[in-house]
């Protein structure tokens, strides 16, 4: 196993798309000259040319349309978001084209595009920048999301999205990119299933993305304290593996859910609902959720802090479920 950043990992894994496939491509805000808002695609340009790697004008609504087009054109394009607030003036052609064609056209047409996009809180970027959309789009039929939180997803996702044949929309958060870990070999490609990243008997905390690493710290804290916590990150947002997450909800017959979106109609509610509907019976403690407070995000540092999960309020949710 080698050491590698996020963010060089998901470099990496443009790079080998780019060098596999000359129908790929990648185009956004910066990609270009600059590298990438967050360096993923810094030096790319010199190695693969313009024609592959396109600065884009700053419209998202035109680039990202320009994308769905390309992949319909028969090219398999990488679309670079620069936050996942931006991502909404691009709403209609993900979720009104992309996502509806193959239905649309009775299966005859597919759009083969990946978006990228960074999401999360907590580097003082204030509201505009710093929130967490998943959910949104988890809620649409025709799209697969993916939530990469460890570097091996990073390096290993990219390429079979590009193969789904469908619209592939993957969020990395923003505090990840400078995350660094083993990358083993060979790393796992793997865009269907949850993975299980701690074992534990006594409580389920399921998450994804950023809140990986807080759920894992939390369930560290607990463990100084007796408490066995199990640690599930989801990874794929759509279609959820609702099979891994049920199983892990029966073996330890407690569930929290950390969800860096907001509590109203967030993704952390419908896992809520698919837990009581498929492991009511199992449960010894209502199911619980640690999520964002209901502000917008903040940009004083204590505030953001406060409005965001951490792991004592983690442990606090665990330790009332546990009855401690």
């Amino acid at each position: 196993m080698t050491s590698t950043s996020y963010r060089d990992a998901l470099r990496e894994a443009h790079r080998d798309a780019l060098q596999r496939d000359p129908r790929v491509i990648l185009m956004g805000e910066d990609v270009g000259r600059y590298g990438g808002t967050y360096a993923v695609s810094k030096g790319l340009l010199d190695e693969f040319g313009p024609e592959r790697i396109r600065d884009t004008p700053l419209s998202e609504l035109g680039f990202v349309g320009a994308g769905i087009g390309a992949a319909l054109g028969g090219l398999r394009p990488i679309v670079e978001v620069m936050t996942v607030n931006f991502s909404l003036l691009a709403l209609d052609p993900i979720v009104n084209t992309a996502a509806l064609l193959r239905h649309m056209s009775g299966g005859q047409f597919g759009v083969p595009v990946v978006i990228r996009m960074a999401t999360g809180a907590g580097r003082q970027l204030a509201a505009q920048h710093s929130h967490s959309l998943e959910g949104w789009y988890a809620h649409v039929p025709g799209i697969r999301v993916l939530a990469p939180a460890t570097v091996e997803d990073a390096r290993g996702m990219l390429w079979p999205a590009l193969n789904d044949g469908d619209p592939v929309v993957i969020f990395e958060h923003a505090q990840l990119y400078n995350m660094t870990d083993e990358l083993p070999q060979p790393f796992s490609a793997d865009i269907e299933h949850a993975a299980v990243r701690r074992a534990g008997s006594d409580v389920s905390l399921i998450t994804y993305g950023g809140s990986l690493w807080k759920s894992l710290d939390a369930a560290q804290a607990l463990a100084t304290q007796g408490i066995s916590a199990e640690v599930i990150d989801l990874r794929v947002l759509r279609p959820l593996d609702e099979a891994t997450l049920l199983a892990s909800v029966r073996r330890t017959r407690r569930a929290l859910v950390v969800d860096e979106g907001w509590r109203s109609g967030s993704l952390a509610a419908e896992l809520l609902a698919r837990i009581v509907e498929g492991a009511f019976f199992e449960l010894d403690a209502p199911p619980a959720r640690v999520c964002s407070e209901e502000v917008p995000i903040p940009y004083a540092k204590h505030m953001e802090d406060a409005a965001l999960p951490q792991v004592p309020k983690i442990v606090a949710a665990v330790r009332q479920m546990m009855g401690r």
